[in-house]
């Protein structure tokens, strides 16, 4: 009987370490979910309806970040294609989608409103400062340079990167190519429990 109540004991608080751990770290399978969330350093940009927009309008909700820029031939319209269906498919009301553009020369804040609510009329978008943005690519860890063409014009080269941040605007997970719809939604409503700036 003794041992009984001892394999009973041992058991259950196996199972109470394992939900602990579960609850720590959902399991994604098709992101990277960081072990300790990463705070977003303060910024300064513009938001596309031209007002400040700072670190502190971050917190509060889930948020889906990406950064591109509009005169993007394939990369960035075809993740903002995917992102606007995910939000619909992860049916999380609170999700926010925003994307960040690389490229203040040609991106002013009309023209990124033009560009994200063409994919959907939720999405925002944020441009400003070249020096601003910079800081901030390097603050998430975004490659980003000017590719010079011949005529004149230029693209720009950047790491097409979608970070989940939690409500207290800190980066909780990471998704990089290929992005599948499917697989995103059900890894952002296992996520979503976690997203509420308690942990770590």
């Amino acid at each position: 009987m003794l041992l009984a109540t001892a394999a009973l004991a041992a058991a259950l608080a196996g199972f109470w370490a394992a939900s602990q751990l579960d609850r720590r770290s959902p399991q994604l399978a098709s992101g990277t979910w960081l072990p300790q969330p990463r705070r977003v350093a303060d910024f300064h940009l513009t938001d596309i309806y031209g007002r400040p927009f700072s670190r502190a309008e971050l917190a509060g909700t889930p948020t889906l970040v990406f950064f591109g820029f509009t005169h993007c031939p394939d990369v960035c319209p075809t993740t903002l294609l995917k992102l606007a269906r995910l939000r619909k498919e992860a049916a999380l009301p609170k999700l926010r989608v925003l994307f960040v553009s690389i490229d203040p020369q040609r991106d002013t804040p009309q023209a990124v409103a033009l560009y994200v609510h063409a994919f959907d009329p939720q999405f925002e978008g944020l441009t400003g400062e070249a020096a601003a943005i910079e800081s901030l690519a390097r603050d998430f860890g975004v490659a980003v340079s000017r590719v010079d063409l011949p005529g004149g014009d230029y693209t720009m080269d950047h790491s097409a990167v979608v970070f989940l941040l939690d409500d207290a605007a800190r980066i909780a997970a990471v998704f990089t190519p290929p992005f599948e719809v499917a697989p995103m939604a059900a890894d952002l409503r296992a996520a979503a429990p976690y997203l509420r700036g308690a942990r770590g």
